[in-house]
């Protein structure tokens, strides 16, 4: 009967342990790209390492999955990425791009117009900090900006 009880008391004390938590499921992402581009990929793998799940999707129709993304052709940026019911547009930086998934504002999603250089996947010098627009008619509502 004791060592039962030993073996009770320590089958509860086991289970009174910290489990470590389990590792959180990757963001499931689709990112259509025009085919020769490389700097899309290079976007792509910095968000599988953050934590996202990116499929690529090579296109020579990019404009028009922009436009039925909702974002203007003046805010239309490199790539047009579809993550979990929003738009992203362009070389936009992990965090704020976690920031949209977090705070789930009721926007189409948001936009870094054109191909700004040293923003995540893309090459060169910034002289000047990026805006984030958010994606909607207005098209100049600034979501956050990428010092």
């Amino acid at each position: 009967m004791t060592l039962r009880l030993n073996k009770r008391a320590l089958l509860l004390g086991m289970l009174a342990l910290p489990i470590p938590a389990l590792a959180a499921a990757p963001i499931q992402a689709k990112l259509y790209k025009n085919p020769q581009c490389t700097c899309c990929e290079a976007y792509a793998r910095y968000l599988d390492k953050h934590g996202f799940k990116v499929t690529v999707i090579p296109t020579v129709d990019l404009d028009k999955i922009s436009q039925m993304a909702g974002v203007a052709p003046a805010m239309e940026g490199c790539h047009t990425m579809i993550v979990d019911g929003y738009v992203v547009e362009g070389h936009v930086p992990v965090d704020i791009v976690r920031k949209l998934l977090t705070e789930r504002p009721k926007i189409k999603g948001i936009t870094i117009p054109g191909m700004p250089g040293n923003l995540p996947g893309m090459p060169g010098a910034r002289t000047s900090p990026v805006q984030v627009f958010e994606v909607g008619p207005a098209s100049r509502t600034v979501f956050a900006t990428v010092q």
